[in-house]
């Protein structure tokens, strides 16, 4: 009836582990909660060590016995778990996670130079400034300073767009999905928009070219097949209905065989010819040409343009390198038409990506792109010139570490990300870590886990660092942290 003696034993050391959890109020008044309420306010507080109590209540109903103690007992009878110190322990490090911004600085160490997951390209030092003093103080946004009267935020970045690209204007959305939907539903809303069947392409966070010409309101004229489409499969499908033709560069992946597919020139003298005006979605958006970086087969946004296609659109946080943005370019009245279109006021940017993406694009008017801009920096970064930064780090992890940490070296490649160039592979000297006291699955966690997060790869159940994607200096904070392996050695750069 009441069990066995041990089951009877750990219902009465159950109700006596109850019996010995502190009141909310007693916990308030301990010096830990009093330090906490300093920054967190009392009432936060309070609500804390209700959450941290009533945490403690189930576990020991349910026999999860806290922290992974076992159950035993002092030589007066009473449990020997001290709930105020295990209680304070959850409730700082609870504390310690609130303290902490959502959107957290974090070593990309894994070569992806574009990767998505860790919001795509970092800013140069100049963009930086300039989103700081945009943020800072009152700006011109929508001041015409030389009239004295109200002016609109597109002209910052247009004139100087239109030179890089050779375009007659521009004008910037919030991000490339955007430009997409305000071309097409400024152009064809009501009409066809002709697009082969081997271009209707999904890109990461599932988006997809048909969704979005669906809720542009636009139809959508498929034409040729998966591997080949040719410039007369377009021509045979223009009707009084058609209202653009479409070309989408196919950034995140290739089609390699028994393949076809129109040049932007016939594309661009189809439209020409049968007065239909031409659109051609770029994805990442080159604005110079990466060929001699290893970076093959990406269209230089220019040479579009130049090809005569009516407008092009891209992104200004990928290959550009740039804020979060969508460019539209091309013909003048294309892209006025664009600009009044009232959609064009939802997918606007702000003053902060506006500043960021102006200094951006000087590095290339100046020619300096390829020692100013982070992605196109790793991109030209040379293999020899990544192993002498891993040579030097991992000596000194091995050493620092006393050996509990083996750092080699070992060839690898750095892929460029964001579905950009899915072929182009770029040769990197990799640091592979190795420890006989932890798996690769617990020193990627620890990496991943530390004050400022530094990302890794896992291979074969090893840790895999490339430096491709780490700034100089970074290199200290995971020096210290592998260097610190099997000691405390939660860091953050602020420190």
């Amino acid at each position: 009836m009441y069990g066995t003696p041990w089951e009877v034993s750990t219902i009465i050391m159950s109700n006596e582990l109850l019996r010995s959890l502190p009141s909310i109020e007693r916990l308030l008044a301990g010096p830990i909660a009093e330090r906490l309420s300093a920054t967190l306010s009392r009432d936060r507080v309070r609500d804390l060590l209700r959450d941290v109590t009533e945490e403690l209540r189930d576990e020991i109903v349910s026999r999860a016995w806290p922290a992974g103690e076992s159950l035993s007992t002092a030589g007066d009878g009473q449990p020997t778990i001290d709930m105020i110190s295990e209680i304070e322990r959850r409730l700082e490090a609870r504390a310690s996670k609130l303290a902490r911004p959502s959107l957290r600085r974090v070593i990309n160490a894994t070569g992806v130079i574009i990767h998505t997951n860790l919001g795509r390209a970092p800013l140069s030092r100049a963009a930086v400034e300039a989103v700081a003093d945009a943020a800072s103080h009152y700006s011109n946004l929508e001041y015409d300073i030389e009239r004295g009267e109200r002016g609109k935020r597109e002209v910052h970045c247009e004139q100087l767009l239109s030179r890089l690209v050779s375009s007659e204007a521009a004008v910037v959305a919030n991000n490339n999905a955007a430009a997409v939907l305000l071309v097409l539903n400024t152009l064809a809303e009501g009409g066809e928009v002709i697009v082969s069947r081997g271009e209707l392409i999904e890109i990461g966070g599932s988006f997809r070219i048909p969704d979005v010409m669906e809720k542009s309101g636009a139809k959508l004229r498929e034409v040729g097949t998966t591997n080949r489409t040719r410039i007369s499969d377009y021509e045979r499908a223009i009707n009084e209905q058609t209202r653009l033709i479409l070309r989408v560069h196919p950034s995140n992946y290739r089609i390699i065989g028994f393949t076809q597919r129109p040049s932007v020139e016939e594309i661009a003298d189809l439209g020409r010819r049968s007065g239909v005006p031409t659109f051609e979605d770029l994805g990442s958006g080159c604005l110079i040409d990466l060929t001699s970086y290893g970076v093959k087969d990406e269209p230089v946004v220019s040479a579009s343009l130049r090809a005569g296609i009516s407008v092009v659109s891209f992104s200004g946080d990928k290959m550009l390198g740039g804020p979060q943005a969508g460019v539209i370019a091309g013909s003048r009245a294309i892209v006025d038409r664009v600009r009044s279109n009232p959609l064009m006021r939802a997918l606007r940017v702000d003053k902060m990506t506006c500043a960021a993406l102006e200094a951006t694009l000087r590095l290339y008017e100046h020619g300096v792109a390829a020692s100013e801009v982070p992605v196109i920096q790793a991109m030209a970064a040379t293999r020899d010139q990544i192993a002498e930064r891993a040579v030097s780090l991992a000596q000194r992890i091995t050493a620092e570490s006393g050996g509990r940490v083996q750092a080699k070296l070992e060839e690898g490649e750095s892929v460029i990300g964001g579905g950009s160039a899915p072929e182009v592979k770029l040769p990197t000297v990799l640091i592979a870590i190795e420890s006989r006291e932890a798996s690769a699955a617990s020193i990627e966690g620890m990496l991943r886990n530390n004050a400022t997060p530094i990302i890794a790869r896992t291979e074969r159940d090893r840790v895999l660092i490339d430096l491709r994607t780490v700034e100089a200096d970074e290199e200290a904070l995971i020096l210290y942290v592998l260097g610190s392996f099997g000691r405390p050695a939660v860091k953050s750069l602020a420190t």
